[in-house]
């Protein structure tokens, strides 16, 4: 069986989570940005891990806007961000909703995982964003515990990525 493991990095995360994988699957993780639907014509599995951004995963379009041409293919998705990965209202919610308007097709599976979020290291677009999202949920009276949650991984500051997140995914990826 063929596999490729494809990532869009912002910050490392998600590229070291490829690097991982396609080291345990003994296949080869490319960069987004050098491929395009039909070089993935050729493979059985197909690995494709972004960052969250807003629960939009980076460039997760090249899997959800070729669908139909990936649809014989077993896809694997996963995402990097700092909400913690039990947290599966907003995973199976928010993030699903924004980026599979129609649902998750039959042969995708999705993971979680911690990545990271270094303060010093955020673009000003993030660190505005992060700041902005900060003052508006402080301003919640009331607050859900989601918004707590929210509140709490703005202040987050370093690298949580662990290679033990994984495993499921490599021995879902093994499987026929």
């Amino acid at each position: 069986m063929s596999t490729i493991v494809i990532y869009k990095t912002k910050y490392g995360s998600t590229k070291q989570y490829a690097e991982w994988i396609s080291e345990d699957l003994g296949c080869d993780a490319v960069d987004a940005k050098n491929v395009k639907v039909d070089d993935l014509l050729g493979y059985d599995t197909i690995i494709y891990g972004g960052g969250l951004y807003a629960e939009v995963i980076n460039g997760v379009s090249l899997i959800t806007r070729n669908i139909d041409k990936l649809r014989d293919k077993k896809i694997i998705v996963y995402t990097t961000g700092i909400t913690p990965s039990d947290v599966r209202e907003y995973y199976d919610g928010e993030v699903i909703d924004k980026n599979f308007k129609k649902g998750v097709p039959e042969n995708i599976k999705i993971f979680n995982f911690l990545g990271k979020m270094i303060q010093k290291e955020l673009t000003p677009v993030h660190y505005a964003a992060i700041v902005s999202l900060k003052k508006i949920m402080s301003a919640k009276k009331n607050p859900s515990d989601m918004v707590k949650l929210l509140l709490e991984l703005c202040d987050a500051d370093g690298d949580f990525s662990d290679r033990k997140y994984i495993k499921e995914l490599v021995e879902y990826a093994k499987e026929n």
